[in-house]
């Protein structure tokens, strides 16, 4: 098997993780996306990154300009919301691992629409933490999720260990691993790329469908994946 056909096997049919690696890929594009919406077009917050709202809200303590500090609020409490609610997820329906990311992008599809449908009102600041809330439940189930099955390199979020990783084990020439964590970082940056060309571009509604587009895309595989019984949907970690 050629070394293209191998990596490309890993991200659709792994051994351990099936096509985990693949969906999960894909959700992290999405994340650039959703942080690019949220930063340029909802008044710089992360819905996604959590260490960097941190970061903002201690901006807005210190009376810095530009910085929301009730977004930043707003968008940590239904994060951590959302991954309350994830936990749960897992604790009860952890036993099948593709059931489980199909419910988690099933509710980005959810409140993305909720996020679009109340776009055309962003502009009154009630309607705006209304939107960051419903992204920041989602990327919070999600986050919950994706921390459970424990795919390495891919939190589809966070990319600081990583980047890390990439640096300290370079010297070990473990192709496959660089590949892998290397895929990861394209995939936040071109999400990125393309969210804040959207909203910069086109309006914050562009940026909001994307969101919506690709997890819908997103929620294809992740439903095959459900309907599967292969040795990769078994997880011991439940409950």
């Amino acid at each position: 098997m050629r070394v293209s056909d191998h990596l490309v096997a890993s991200y659709l049919r792994h051994p351990t993780h099936g096509p985990l690696p693949a969906i999960l890929l894909a959700l992290t594009v999405t994340t650039g996306v959703v942080d690019a919406v949220s930063i340029l077009g909802l008044g710089r917050v992360f819905v996604a990154n959590m260490t960097g709202n941190v970061v903002f809200i201690g901006f807005a303590l210190a009376g810095a300009p530009g910085f929301s500090l009730w977004g930043s609020v707003v968008a940590l409490a239904a994060f951590l919301g959302g991954a309350m609610l994830g936990g749960r997820a897992v604790a009860r329906w952890g036993g099948h691992r593709g059931r489980l990311i199909r419910d988690a992008v099933a509710v980005m599809v959810v409140v993305s629409i909720g996020a679009l449908v109340a776009a055309p009102w962003v502009s009154v600041f009630a309607v705006s933490l209304v939107v960051l809330a419903l992204l920041a439940v989602g990327l919070g189930v999600q986050n919950a999720v994706v921390r459970f099955l424990a795919v390495p390199d891919l939190t589809t979020t966070v990319l600081t260990m990583t980047l890390t990783g990439i640096g300290a084990d370079l010297r070990k020439r473990d192709v496959a691993t660089v590949v892998r964590r290397m895929s990861a970082v394209v995939a936040m940056l071109v999400g990125a790329a393309v969210g804040a060309s959207l909203v910069l571009s086109a309006g914050l509604t562009a940026g909001l469908t994307t969101v919506l587009v690709l997890s819908v895309l997103t929620l294809v595989p992740a439903v095959v994946g459900a309907r599967s019984t292969a040795v990769w949907t078994c997880s011991s970690r439940a409950g």
